[in-house]
């Protein structure tokens, strides 16, 4: 897959924009530029939803910034792989990309931009089937690898996303359930048995009392990279391609299996009614009578 580097362009001074400090190593962004960005965008007309979007793909931006939240020529270049590495398509990627262009642009940083995009060839998404989901979990426990077998359970079973990672706290484990935000709206995603048995253990395990069951020795929430990084360890030794062993692909597979499942439900709904409905038929039904 080819990739551009990022090149740089002279800025200028453009009125109305956020002005930003400039530095010889990185520029610093805040929360604040990208909420001004985005009430730009609706003053331009902008439709809600694609607002929505620039958003959600600009907060998951801010989010993979280091602690300082500074911009260098190499950020744009570091999330394009970090974005692949945990499992988006091409053209996936190559929007989000677009998207933090088009910030940039607005703060006139455009020697930080990344030039160029990714080929999407076919864009088709790499599916995890549960045998090789299976040998995710196999080599998990045979390297002892405890924590990434439970991320890799995490992911697969209850279709929880990377963003959402932190929200699994021991007080969820403890009430089976929790809380997460999807697309504006307030989703419960329940933790199954098993599942809460093998978190409760690592709790217990790893002295945690409360907040968020996955953390650094800092005790900060795991890193999202070392999280992708921890399950794509496995592919190897489980004879799993590596574009398949990240959490996107882990939760595509707990939505492909629901899906499946609740059609098999629903054909059974369907079939139970029809016999239903023909005994009914037997008591009740209209006969014609043929007349001579």
């Amino acid at each position: 897959m080819k990739r551009s580097s990022a090149q740089g362009i002279q800025a200028r001074d453009a009125p109305g924009r956020k002005a930003v400090p400039w530095q010889a190593d990185g520029v610093p962004v805040t929360r604040q530029q990208i909420a001004d960005y985005l009430a730009s965008l609706q003053a331009r007309g902008c439709v809600e939803g694609s607002v929505k979007k620039y958003s959600r793909d600009l907060t998951l931006f801010y989010d993979f910034l280091p602690d300082g939240k500074e911009i260098t020529r190499s950020t744009l270049e570091e999330w394009r792989a970090e974005l692949l590495a945990h499992g988006y398509a091409p053209r996936t990627v190559n929007a989000a990309l677009s998207e933090a262009n088009g910030f940039l642009e607005w703060l006139d940083l455009r020697k930080y931009q990344l030039v160029g995009q990714l080929d999407i060839g076919d864009d088709v998404q790499p599916e995890l089937t549960r045998t090789e989901y299976l040998r995710l979990l196999s080599t998990a426990r045979a390297l002892e690898k405890r924590r990434t077998y439970l991320l890799v359970k995490v992911f697969a079973c209850t279709g929880l996303s990377l963003q959402e990672l932190p929200r699994l706290t021991v007080e969820a484990v403890r009430d089976n359930r929790l809380i997460v935000t999807s697309n504006g709206l307030r989703q419960i995603l329940h933790i199954p048995a098993s599942l809460q048995d093998d978190l409760t253990r690592y709790i217990h395990r790893m002295g945690l009392v409360s907040g968020p069951v996955f953390v650094s020795r800092n005790g900060k929430p795991i890193n999202r990279t070392a999280v992708t990084a921890a399950i794509q360890g496995l592919a190897q030794d489980a004879r799993v391609p590596p574009e398949k062993c990240n959490p996107r692909c882990l939760r595509k597979l707990y939505q492909s299996t629901m899906a499946g499942i609740e059609a098999g439900v629903q054909l059974l709904v369907e079939q139970t009614h029809e016999r239903l409905l023909e005994q009914e038929q037997l008591t009740v039904g209209w006969e014609e009578v043929n007349e001579p």
